[in-house]
């Protein structure tokens, strides 16, 4: 891949980034040094780095999903709430194991999540926990007492 390809595809999953998860984020997931898998289309497919993936971007919305890597440079840039659904203790221990979020453990959420949002799950002390994506928007998991809160796509125990 020659070099202004590689940055033109940086470029485009900063902004993709920035768009997905705030201002900031394309820059904190993908450092100079990442690598770009490309679908046979030359589309992005999977961006790594030092071989470990990041994020993969998704063909049929052109949103990001996060790897474990991912959930983490997130975790530590953004603020508390930002992008967190909060799990209660009990169900902690699951979650990490990369076990499903239901609404009855969740303690408080972002309040700007909505349904299908990739998020990243913490602990009342805000340890990372997983990260996956939103079922129902913040409000709803903290209301409905029963159902899927967060697909957990990825523990991180």
């Amino acid at each position: 891949m020659k070099e202004g390809e590689r940055k033109n595809l940086l470029k485009k999953a900063r902004t993709i980034a920035d768009f997905q998860f705030g201002a900031g984020a394309g820059e904190i997931l993908f450092s100079e040094g990442v690598e770009f898998t490309l679908s046979k289309t030359r589309r992005i497919s999977q961006i790594k780095e030092k071989g470990e993936r990041i994020a993969t971007l998704r063909s049929f919305d052109g949103l990001l999903t996060l790897s474990g890597e991912g959930a983490k440079r997130l975790h530590r840039f953004f603020k508390y709430p930002r992008l967190r659904v909060v799990m209660n203790e009990e169900s902690s221990k699951f979650i990490r194991e990369g076990g499903t979020a239901f609404c009855k453990h969740v303690i408080d959420a972002d309040p700007e999540i909505r349904a299908y949002d990739e998020v990243i799950l913490v602990d009342e002390k805000d340890n990372l926990l997983a990260t996956g994506k939103a079922m129902l928007s913040c409000d709803e998991m903290k209301i409905f007492e029963h159902g899927v809160a967060v697909k957990v796509r990825c523990g991180l125990g």
